[in-house]
């Protein structure tokens, strides 16, 4: 019975392991964690990272073949792959501070594999990494005091979160580097349990990793773009629906990632394409660092876009007045909030001296402030006085969309939730102030429906 390891039980490892213990009942998946509260979550009926579909695959499987714990050191002596699925954040210190990886807690795995392992292991990059990682770890697993031996494996993940179980169940492909084809085929055996081997690419471990990077930036891009024209809509009474639903007809552009919205977020894009930019400064490719650092620059600067238009529009102040923020998490379907653009437009109207109502169907209220308390410290980690009266005073997590819009001036549509879509928009207007105002940061409402009723629309790219 083949054993895999799985060290990180975070978005990616949980909801991937859990899939591989579903499709191979053979084979014995552990998946190891430092964090003693999130691995008890994993044991529990709340998971800690929410996906639809995702808690029937763990409790199917839970206490048969697959199993959670922090027991890392057992679990790695026992495995024969082991997967390497931490994280790996933009670095906030030192050289590449604000672009470059932070590998720290990659090298902290490998030292711990090192240490712990005897025989022969295949190690499996499954954390988003630089192009040319793979090296650094190669040499520290050398350094094994115990006589094992190593083949490293690139295996990036493509999961887009809220469908990452159907990603797994059918993926657009699975991607597989490395040097010995032995070792690749072992991996690509546990995959063909389910998918098929056309889905099933191998590559030089380089390629596999810059690939993933790649994708990202390319994704990226296209949301940066539509968003860029979604402003010269605006002003040029275009729309921006119309617009990308012409350009998608193109069968060499094609419709996917042309929403306009208030901008992207999640843990990969910005991530990862800072972590492009910084590769290429280090081989200097200065001009193109520049044009992918360009497609982040387009997405900040729709964030405060967004932010800006509301104030504007709202009599060119939102100090003391309430305003419904519905959506927190980056996108539907998930409780992620890294980098959303929430985060950035409820710190923007904060400062504004605005009063936040938020609801999120599926982000823990803790969450949410801890999120703000994050992106308005300073280097430190400290918040100033003004900014943490602000959020003590000026944030309110409540429990509903119609808790968040009673009393308010205004509403934000800043996550794409289909709940939002079918609120009771007529009780919610009877229940604001006058003008009512909803800024749809997701284009997701029926515009003319809400005018009907009394509400004042502003939407992203197009006229109302």
């Amino acid at each position: 019975m083949t054993k895999i390891c799985c060290i990180g039980a975070g978005y990616v490892g949980g909801p991937t392991m859990a899939m591989i213990a579903h499709k191979c009942p053979k084979v014995e998946v552990h998946v190891v964690d430092i964090n003693q509260a999130r691995i008890d979550a994993w044991n529990s009926d709340v998971l800690p990272v929410y996906e639809p579909g995702l808690y029937e695959i763990v409790a199917a499987c839970r206490g048969k073949n697959l199993k959670f714990s922090t027991a890392i050191d057992q679990a790695i002596r026992e495995a024969d792959i082991i997967f390497i699925s931490v994280n790996t954040p933009t670095k906030t210190f030192g050289a590449g501070a604000g672009r470059a990886a932070n590998l720290e807690y990659i090298e902290r795995c490998a030292r711990r594999i090192a240490e712990s392992a005897h025989g022969h292991k295949i190690v499996v990059e499954k954390s988003t990494l630089p192009v040319r990682t793979a090296e650094a770890v190669k040499r520290i697993l050398s350094a094994s005091a115990n006589g094992a031996t190593f083949d490293v494996l690139s295996n990036p993940e493509f999961l887009a979160e809220g469908t990452a179980i159907s990603d797994l169940l059918d993926p657009d492909r699975v991607l597989i580097g490395g040097e010995n084809p032995a070792a690749i085929e072992r991996l690509v055996d546990v995959y063909a349990h389910w998918v098929d081997r056309k889905k099933i690419l191998t590559t030089n471990l380089w390629s596999s990793e810059l690939s993933k990077l790649t994708a990202n930036a390319f994704l990226a891009q296209r949301v940066s773009s539509i968003n860029a024209i979604s402003a010269l809509c605006e002003v040029t009474e275009a729309n921006v629906d119309e617009v990308a639903a012409a350009i998608g007809t193109d069968s060499r552009i094609g419709p996917k990632f042309l929403k306009a919205s208030v901008g992207f977020g999640g843990s990969c894009f910005q991530k990862d394409i800072l972590n492009l930019v910084y590769l290429c400064e280090h081989y200097g490719l200065h001009e193109v660092a520049e044009y992918w650092e360009q497609v982040v620059k387009m997405n900040d600067y729709q964030k405060a876009r967004f932010t800006r238009n509301m104030v504007k529009t709202m009599f060119n102040t939102v100090s003391g007045k309430r305003l419904a923020i519905w959506g927190f998490a980056f996108k539907k379907d998930t409780n992620d909030t890294r980098e959303s653009a929430a985060i950035y437009v409820c710190r923007d109207l904060l400062r504004e001296n605005a009063i936040l109502n938020i609801y999120d169907p599926k982000v823990a209220h803790e969450q949410i402030r801890n999120d703000l308390r994050d992106l308005m410290a300073n280097e430190a980690g400290e918040l100033n006085q003004l900014d943490r009266r602000l959020i003590d005073n000026n944030v309110h997590v409540v429990e509903s969309t119609q808790a968040a819009a009673s009393g308010a001036h205004a509403i934000a549509i800043l996550t794409e939730w289909d709940e939002f879509k079918t609120a009771d928009f007529e009780r919610i207007y009877s229940q604001m102030q006058k003008p009512a105002f909803i800024f749809d940061g997701r284009n997701i409402l029926d515009h003319q429906a809400l005018k009907q009723i009394g509400f004042e629309v502003h939407a992203i790219g197009r006229r109302v």
